[in-house]
């Protein structure tokens, strides 16, 4: 299995063109439909970002890039308005054995406490892992299947796209960053579902992974490096838990990349996608508010974007 595609970083001639790169960074429920409706909003206004020559998805990123490379924004869009939606969180599974069971202020203490024990990010993503096995000793592995199911449903192609897609995990059996892409033999369900798994580890195989978010941070725009232009959408504001002196964040990323030649801008929620995401990003119930608050802060940016993508 190739879960370091070559395709990110080739420069023969023969290579794919590195004109412009998305970013789709990660957010749980609210931001999957904070990111489709600012890219919906941007199509409605002329602009059309899925036609990034690559495509950079991290946890509900990863599900977004899946799902433009196969449906037009305005579609998404619509489904997400139209589509009732349950007054709850995440998904509970039932033996309580899984990372995403329990409330999301469960899941943060447990991901700081180990941040406070960690020394750097390479031990982080270590206990990270360590941590989502623990739990898998437990679990008959019926939970994989369901997980599966969940986040295929939520594609509306299961092929991978022609468009380059790069997913990012964390292996954690070993906690090394991982890149899945068309190329790396694994199906584009498995992989977006590896990417989303936060706080259990999603099997592919005889390998267990964890959320891409544990690899840098949840955007992992360092990944563009060498694209001429790279548009990142960070539903989490660039926001970041891990101490500042890891360097980690995104807005040292955005440094990195403008330092090797790259043209970067950020687009950030806004007050009102701010109010429309509520008091957890996990609760279903607010991806309408957030799709509508990300459309219109997509509409209204359009114009200035233009420039710098086109």
């Amino acid at each position: 299995m190739n879960t370091q595609p070559s395709s990110l970083h080739e420069t023969s001639p023969s290579a794919p063109s590195r004109e412009r790169a998305l970013v789709l960074g990660g957010g749980s429920s609210a931001g999957n439909a904070w990111l489709i409706g600012v890219i919906a909003g941007l199509a409605d206004s002329g602009l059309d970002v899925t036609e990034a020559d690559l495509m950079i998805g991290t946890s509900a990123g990863s599900t977004a890039a899946a799902q433009i490379t196969s449906a037009s924004p305005a579609r998404l869009y619509a489904d997400i308005l139209s589509t009732p939606v349950p007054q709850r969180h995440a998904p509970v599974a039932t033996n309580g054995s899984r990372g995403f069971v329990g409330s999301p202020d469960d899941q943060l203490r447990r991901m700081t406490e180990i941040i406070a024990a960690s020394a750097d990010v390479v031990d982080m993503r270590r206990r990270q892992g360590a941590a989502a096995l623990a739990k898998d000793v437990t679990s008959d592995g019926s939970e994989h299947g369901r997980w599966r199911s969940t986040v295929a449903a939520r594609l509306p192609g299961q092929d991978w796209p022609e468009h380059r897609i790069a997913i990012t995990a964390v292996d954690a059996h070993t906690g090394e960053p991982v890149v899945f892409d068309r190329d790396s033999g694994v199906d584009l369900a498995d992989a977006v579902a590896a990417s989303c798994a936060g706080g259990f580890a999603y099997r592919i195989g005889a390998r267990r992974y964890i959320d891409g978010g544990y690899r840098r941070s949840s955007e992992n725009a360092d990944l563009a490096a060498g694209y001429q232009r790279v548009l990142v959408l960070s539903p989490l504001g660039g926001r970041t838990l891990l101490p500042l002196d890891w360097g980690m964040q995104l807005a040292v990323q955005v440094d990195e990349l403008r330092a090797g030649g790259s043209s970067v801008e950020t687009v950030l929620p806004d007050g009102d996608s701010l109010a429309a995401f509520g008091g957890s990003m996990m609760n279903l119930a607010s991806r309408p508010a957030s799709a509508r608050a990300g459309f219109d802060q997509g509409r209204a940016l359009a114009a200035r974007l233009a420039g710098f993508w086109r």
